[in-house]
């Protein structure tokens, strides 16, 4: 690290060791956590004294035992905690000076508002220190955040962002002009690492391919994609292009950052001395069997102001657990998105959506897609690329199989795939009225 980089990395934990020592005390937690693995008792422990207190401070769950074991307390979305909202909210905490209020995006319906308490924040900023660092990124490192930077909870002060060392990079255009000032940004402010929608960074790498640029004398040093999956294609393209390692966080602006890409394979490491997952059937609030897909469902093992208990975040995954000593490790072996944008077959099977990202990921000459089911058996695929190169006829006779005989696979190219309000790109859209019901 060069001397400011190193000066707000000290900086930072001095400041910390002014005010007691907290974020290290969690950052050191989550790090053994990392090296060997969470302490099963301990995380029991964290669960029952969440559960008491939730029963003792909310309206929402004042009629349950206060031994009542995780298993037998509901399980919880967006909608439920918009319609009780005020009852979910902790009596101890509320209207908390020192509560902060994080803000989902809105892409997939009406926006959502968490509260948060200190101890949250501080443990959050714990897990974001330590998750980044193993990704690649230290505090003090300069850093351009790509995302929707929209509404004053969004942006960032001037004062917070010259501490942070932090360049915020709006991805609502990501035209051929936009993409240029961004990468003449990246290589005359020295940028060392890139956070931003996985989309957005797709893009970005495309836009230097295509331009034939030399990246050499670039500083990249780390990639995080958050938000949406990236494919595995392009993940290890910009690998080969920045000349560095690409590891997403699994993350949302709900619970923070939770897990981190393994650098090995497409898994992700979960922090579960922050959380705890239970991987759900898809239509029963039952634990899912080794190696099926299901809901991810997350209890917040710090957030005290609205106890996130089974939450059902609306993510799919397969999972693996590990258990060792007293101690255990989470993986996300496959992550998918939201339920309500999955793909079927024409029996009414899920069909992974890494077939269709790497299949056409793969595929020469797109610059962007998207898969739509409109019917049970009729599907539209939106092209944004060079016609003279792409080999529609390979892309359907790759996807085909996946679907089914009866499959109507109909390709449409377009000039742009809008974005979402979001500023996300959307890989996938489910129209199906019989799909978008479950």
């Amino acid at each position: 690290m060069v001397i400011d980089e190193k000066l707000r990395w000290y900086g930072f934990w001095m400041v910390d060791r002014l005010q007691g020592g907290k974020v290290r005390k969690y950052y050191e937690e989550i790090r053994d956590s990392y090296k060997k693995g969470t302490p099963v008792e301990k995380t029991q422990e964290k669960i029952q004294k969440l559960i008491r207190h939730a029963v003792n401070t909310t309206e929402f769950y004042k009629d349950f035992p206060e031994d009542t074991p995780l298993e037998q307390m509901p399980v919880m979305n967006k909608e439920i905690y918009r319609s009780h909202y005020e009852e979910c909210q902790s009596s101890t905490f509320k209207n908390a000076k020192d509560n902060r209020t994080m803000y989902t995006s809105g892409s997939t319906g009406t926006p959502f508002a968490m509260i948060q308490n200190k101890n949250k924040i501080l443990h959050n900023t714990a897990a974001s220190i330590f998750l980044g660092a193993a990704g690649g990124y230290y505090i003090g490192m300069k850093e351009a955040f790509i995302r929707m930077w929209v509404g004053d909870h969004a942006k960032k002060s001037w004062l917070s962002r010259t501490a942070e060392n932090l360049i915020m990079m709006d991805c609502s255009n990501l035209d051929d002009v936009a993409l240029g000032k961004m990468v003449e940004i990246i290589q005359k402010k020295r940028v060392k690492c890139i956070i931003g929608y996985a989309s957005a960074i797709g893009e970005l790498g495309r836009y230097i391919e295509t331009h034939h640029m030399d990246t050499k004398k670039f500083h990249v040093k780390a990639i995080l994609p958050i938000s949406e999956s990236m494919p595995e294609e392009v993940r290890r393209k910009l690998e080969k292009i920045f000349h560095c390692t690409v590891r997403s966080w699994y993350s949302n602006e709900e619970n923070g950052i939770m897990g981190l890409q393994r650098e090995e394979d497409e898994s992700y490491y979960i922090d579960t001395e922050s959380y705890y997952y239970e991987i759900l059937k898809l239509d029963k609030d039952e634990p899912a069997n080794p190696g099926e897909l299901g809901r991810i469902v997350i209890t917040d093992l710090y957030n005290y102001a609205i106890p996130l208990i089974r939450y059902d975040n609306g993510d799919l995954a397969v999972a693996e657990y590990k258990e060792k000593e007293g101690r255990f490790r989470f993986y996300i072996k496959e992550l998918y998105g939201r339920k309500g944008d999955m793909i079927y077959d024409c029996q009414g099977r899920i069909v992974s959506p890494f077939v269709l990202l790497n299949g056409l990921s793969m595929a020469e000459g797109i610059c962007q897609y998207r898969f739509i089911q409109e019917d049970v058996t009729k599907y539209t695929l939106w092209l944004n690329g060079d016609k003279t190169v792409i080999d529609e006829q390979g892309i359907l006779d790759f996807i085909k199989p996946y679907f089914g005989e009866e499959a109507e696979i109909t390709v449409e190219y377009v000039d742009e795939i809008p974005v979402l309000n979001s500023g996300k790109r959307k890989s996938f859209e489910n129209r199906c009225e019989k799909y978008r019901k479950k």
